[in-house]
Protein backbone atom coordinates (compact mmCIF):
# COMPACT_ATOMS: atom_id res chain seq x y z
CA UNK A 1 0.00 0.00 0.00
CA UNK A 2 1.22 3.52 -0.99
CA UNK A 3 0.59 6.89 0.44
CA UNK A 4 0.83 9.80 -1.63
CA UNK A 5 1.25 13.58 0.02
CA UNK A 6 0.55 16.55 -2.18
CA UNK A 7 1.02 20.05 -0.81
CA UNK A 8 -0.44 23.02 -2.77
CA UNK A 9 -0.43 26.42 -1.69
CA UNK A 10 -0.85 25.72 2.17
CA UNK A 11 -3.12 22.75 2.41
CA UNK A 12 -1.83 19.06 2.04
CA UNK A 13 -3.82 16.28 0.52
CA UNK A 14 -3.25 12.65 1.38
CA UNK A 15 -3.87 9.71 -0.43
CA UNK A 16 -3.60 6.69 2.00
CA UNK A 17 -5.07 4.11 -0.40
CA UNK A 18 -2.78 2.69 -2.91
CA UNK A 19 -2.91 4.21 -6.73
CA UNK A 20 -4.93 2.24 -9.49
CA UNK A 21 -3.59 2.14 -12.79
CA UNK A 22 -6.84 1.55 -14.81
CA UNK A 23 -5.27 1.18 -18.12
CA UNK A 24 -2.27 2.21 -19.52
CA UNK A 25 -3.47 5.62 -19.96
CA UNK A 26 -5.08 6.60 -17.00
CA UNK A 27 -4.39 6.62 -13.10
CA UNK A 28 -6.97 7.10 -10.59
CA UNK A 29 -6.47 8.01 -6.82
CA UNK A 30 -8.84 7.54 -4.43
CA UNK A 31 -8.94 9.64 -1.84
CA UNK A 32 -10.03 10.10 2.06
CA UNK A 33 -12.80 12.48 0.63
CA UNK A 34 -15.21 11.74 -1.36
CA UNK A 35 -13.61 13.34 -4.12
CA UNK A 36 -11.63 11.43 -6.31
CA UNK A 37 -8.61 12.68 -8.19
CA UNK A 38 -7.69 10.99 -11.18
CA UNK A 39 -5.73 12.34 -14.77
CA UNK A 40 -4.71 11.09 -18.33
CA UNK A 41 -1.56 10.07 -19.12
CA UNK A 42 -0.44 11.54 -22.99
CA UNK A 43 2.05 9.91 -24.29
CA UNK A 44 4.74 11.69 -25.69
CA UNK A 45 6.72 11.07 -28.82
CA UNK A 46 10.38 10.61 -27.49
CA UNK A 47 13.29 13.15 -29.42
CA UNK A 48 17.38 12.74 -29.27
CA UNK A 49 19.64 15.32 -29.54
CA UNK A 50 23.07 15.25 -29.53
CA UNK A 51 24.31 18.08 -27.52
CA UNK A 52 27.62 19.04 -28.10
CA UNK A 53 28.62 22.04 -25.49
CA UNK A 54 30.74 24.97 -26.76
CA UNK A 55 33.89 26.01 -25.09
CA UNK A 56 33.60 28.07 -21.65
CA UNK A 57 36.43 30.52 -23.36
CA UNK A 58 33.65 30.59 -26.60
CA UNK A 59 30.56 31.22 -24.39
CA UNK A 60 32.28 34.23 -22.59
CA UNK A 61 33.40 36.18 -25.25
CA UNK A 62 30.29 35.48 -27.28
CA UNK A 63 28.39 37.00 -23.84
CA UNK A 64 30.64 40.25 -23.81
CA UNK A 65 30.01 40.61 -27.43
CA UNK A 66 26.22 40.25 -26.98
CA UNK A 67 26.62 42.97 -23.90
CA UNK A 68 28.81 45.17 -26.01
CA UNK A 69 26.51 45.20 -28.89
CA UNK A 70 23.17 45.53 -27.19
CA UNK A 71 24.78 47.99 -25.05
CA UNK A 72 23.22 46.48 -22.15
CA UNK A 73 23.80 48.21 -18.44
CA UNK A 74 26.28 46.77 -15.95
CA UNK A 75 25.56 43.46 -14.13
CA UNK A 76 22.88 42.66 -16.78
CA UNK A 77 23.43 38.86 -16.78
CA UNK A 78 24.12 37.03 -20.22
CA UNK A 79 24.99 33.22 -19.65
CA UNK A 80 24.85 30.53 -22.76
CA UNK A 81 20.82 29.90 -22.10
CA UNK A 82 20.39 33.49 -23.05
CA UNK A 83 17.77 34.46 -25.91
CA UNK A 84 19.11 37.41 -27.97
CA UNK A 85 15.34 37.74 -27.56
CA UNK A 86 15.30 38.12 -24.14
CA UNK A 87 18.13 40.33 -24.07
CA UNK A 88 15.93 42.96 -26.07
CA UNK A 89 17.44 41.84 -29.54
CA UNK A 90 15.48 42.58 -32.56
CA UNK A 91 15.94 41.14 -35.90
CA UNK A 92 18.77 43.99 -36.73
CA UNK A 93 20.39 43.72 -33.48
CA UNK A 94 20.64 40.07 -34.69
CA UNK A 95 22.40 40.85 -37.31
CA UNK A 96 24.85 42.98 -36.03
CA UNK A 97 25.65 40.32 -33.00
CA UNK A 98 26.88 38.01 -36.09
CA UNK A 99 28.70 40.48 -37.82
CA UNK A 100 30.31 41.39 -34.45
CA UNK A 101 30.86 37.50 -33.96
CA UNK A 102 32.52 36.97 -37.58
CA UNK A 103 34.64 40.27 -36.41
CA UNK A 104 35.84 39.02 -33.05
CA UNK A 105 36.41 35.00 -34.52
CA UNK A 106 37.67 35.74 -37.58
CA UNK A 107 35.57 33.37 -39.05
CA UNK A 108 32.43 33.60 -41.78
CA UNK A 109 28.68 32.39 -40.93
CA UNK A 110 26.37 32.04 -44.00
CA UNK A 111 22.94 33.03 -44.09
CA UNK A 112 21.03 30.02 -42.92
CA UNK A 113 23.40 29.12 -40.17
CA UNK A 114 23.02 32.95 -39.17
CA UNK A 115 18.97 32.26 -38.50
CA UNK A 116 19.33 29.05 -36.44
CA UNK A 117 21.13 31.42 -34.05
CA UNK A 118 18.77 32.33 -30.71
CA UNK A 119 20.78 31.69 -27.78
CA UNK A 120 24.45 32.52 -26.96
CA UNK A 121 25.00 28.59 -26.69
CA UNK A 122 23.72 28.59 -30.46
CA UNK A 123 26.35 31.32 -31.48
CA UNK A 124 29.16 29.60 -29.34
CA UNK A 125 28.57 26.20 -30.60
CA UNK A 126 28.59 27.04 -34.86
CA UNK A 127 31.61 29.29 -33.62
CA UNK A 128 33.09 26.41 -32.53
CA UNK A 129 32.08 24.19 -35.37
CA UNK A 130 33.36 26.83 -38.02
CA UNK A 131 36.92 27.17 -36.45
CA UNK A 132 37.18 23.70 -36.04
CA UNK A 133 36.24 22.87 -39.66
CA UNK A 134 38.43 25.86 -40.78
CA UNK A 135 41.61 23.63 -39.21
Amino acid sequence: MAAFTTTAAGSAVAFARPAKAINVSSVSFAGLRKNNVAFTLQPVTQRFAVLRAAKKETVEKVCDIVKKQLVLPEGTDVTGASKFTDLGADSLDTVEIVMGLEEAFKISVDESSAQSIATVEDAAELIDKIVSNAK
